[in-house]
């Protein structure tokens, strides 16, 4: 369906100027470097809620992890119910609490701000930051992928116009407003995408015929599993794959594992716990948050697997045919055929709120991690405006580039590629650190170094997924993987975490009392 372009341009402009309204209220509320980098430490429960989920969710959910549903399955809801019971639930209270309290108390403004202050040591604070300034544009990459890739049907616009303006307006106001910016926008297009999500989702099983008979529909299209598929494990779009299956594997050690637990140690939504104002508003952020993810990813994936229903019953092929391979063109594809014109407009709406939101906390942790943890950390210049806004300009340029170089398909694995690695290099240091009366710093050190190597060990020899496209491993020693199934199907995650996991406590045990002392004051 086309959509009406004055329709389209009507919308984009209206949303649009209420984002740089926004935008431009947080910009005069930002009077300090600390409004800058941690909004103040005063945040309303529903925007750290509505900003923790926008940016947690954003296209790569959607578009990406969307079209892997469509080629997968629903076994993706599996990943829903991580989210909430470990990425919200477990993640405020668990983490969030004790990294709010902490960061106030040490004064920490970002991720390796905060470990460098608990550890009382610089050498974190540039492990950390040197992860996330490598790390983090592939994520930020798919993020501008996925809007470009609707956009770029939808508005008839080409795919490089489509990346390059989603980059340019999101910069703007991060540039300007800081964190604050970041957290107001981000409230206000997460309920933009809740709205839309949830309309999608009625939308839908109208389209298919109602929800049992979509699902029935979809279950009895098992038989139409591609031959390829079937041979790696696939069994149906409503059912789990062969238990020790190559697919199985990717899709519980990559997709459900790599993001759910990944989400724990995500540089970006661990600042949003240090700018509330205390735990009270952390409980009441909660609720809101769970059913924001609830209506995200679990529509996502229930869509995206319920697309395949509505090819066969147009088109005579399944979602992944009908985008000649691309699963990253799936979700675009469905929208832009299945859907009214308006509707069509809306989600485009939802899309862009859901980079935006994402992006614009991207680009705030690249810009800070360049300039305050790597390039001028200890001094003066770590804390100055215009230096961050530099920080910013430069990462947003570097991950523009990278999105124009990235293949097809990338969105899902880019996603769960980031995740994975900050759980291995991050998570067992930062859970340690903010529990530990006395968290040793070698400990720290050498599990976070080795949680990182591990991960790009595996990711670069052993990973088929991503083992096989780098070339690293053939050039070396003539072979996409150096080891057979199942290894080279499993996660690098699932072998790095573990390995850092075990190195943080049997290090700790060992050197714990001989550890900083507990986060007593500032370091740096």
């Amino acid at each position: 369906m086309a959509v009406d372009s004055v329709t389209m341009a009507a919308l984009v402009a209206v949303y649009l100027v209420l984002t740089f309204i926004i935008a431009y209220y947080a910009y005069r509320k930002t009077k300090s470097p600390e409004d800058y980098l941690v909004a103040g430490r005063s945040s309303h429960p529903a925007v750290i809620a509505l900003s923790y989920g926008a940016t947690f969710i954003s296209t790569s959910a959607i578009i990406g992890f969307g079209g892997q549903a469509a080629n997968l399955g629903m076994g993706l809801i599996w990943l829903t119910v991580l989210n909430i019971g470990v990425g919200i639930l477990l993640a405020f209270v668990f983490f969030g609490k004790k990294t709010r309290e902490i960061g106030q108390r040490l004064s920490a403004v970002t991720f390796p701000d905060l470990m460098c202050k608990i550890y009382r040591s610089p050498l974190l604070q540039y492990i950390s930051g040197f992860i996330i300034v490598i790390s983090m544009p592939l994520y930020t990459a798919a993020i501008l992928i996925g809007g470009a890739r609707f956009i770029e049907p939808t508005l008839g616009i080409s795919y490089t116009t489509a990346l390059l303006i989603f980059a340019v307006i999101t910069a703007v106001y991060v540039i300007f407003g800081g964190l604050i910016a970041v957290m107001y926008t981000d409230a206000f297009q997460g309920t933009i995408m809740f709205v839309g999500m949830a309309v999608l989702l009625v939308l839908t099983y109208l389209i298919v015929g109602g929800v049992n008979a979509g699902n029935a529909a979809l279950t009895n299209m098992a038989n139409l599993v591609p031959a390829a598929l079937g041979a790696q494990g696939m069994t149906g779009w409503t059912s789990m794959p062969a238990l020790g299956s190559p697919i199985w594997f990717t899709l519980v050690t990559t997709i459900v594992l790599g993001v759910g637990i990944g989400v724990l140690a995500q540089p970006q939504l661990v600042v949003r716990f240090m700018t509330a104002k205390d735990d009270k508003s952390l409980n009441r952020a909660v609720l809101v948050g769970g059913i924001f993810i609830l209506m995200m990813t679990g529509v996502a994936f229930t869509v995206g697997a319920l697309s395949n229903v509505y090819f066969y019953e147009h088109a005579g092929t399944i979602a992944i045919d009908a985008a000649d391979g691309n699963v990253d063109a799936v979700i675009p594809l469905f929208i832009n055929e299945a859907m009214p014109d308006i509707f069509v407009a809306l989600f485009m709406l939802t899309l862009l709120a859901a980079a935006m939101s994402t992006l614009s906390s991207l680009y705030h942790a690249m810009g800070t991690a360049l300039i305050c943890d790597l390039w001028g950390r200890g001094r003066e210049c770590a804390l100055s405006l215009r230096n961050h806004q530099a920080g910013i300009i430069v990462m947003m340029v570097l991950s523009t580039a990278l999105a124009f170089a990235l293949p097809v398909s990338i969105i899902a694995r880019a996603t769960a590629m980031f995740m994975g690695l900050c759980a291995a290099a991050f998570l067992p240091a930062f859970a340690v650190g903010i529990y530990a009366k006395r968290p040793s710093t070698k400990a720290a050190i050498a599990s976070m170094v080795s949680g990182a190597v591990v991960w790009f060990l595996w990711t670069g020899f052993v990973h088929t997924a991503e083992a096989k496209p780098l070339g690293i491993c053939q050039a070396l020693f003539g072979v996409p993987s150096l080891l057979p199934l199942p290894w080279s199907a499993i996660d690098p995650l699932v072998i790095a975490l573990p390995v850092s996991l075990v190195v943080m406590v049997a290090l700790q045990k060992h050197c714990g009392n001989c550890g900083a002392p507990e986060a007593a004051a500032p370091a740096g």
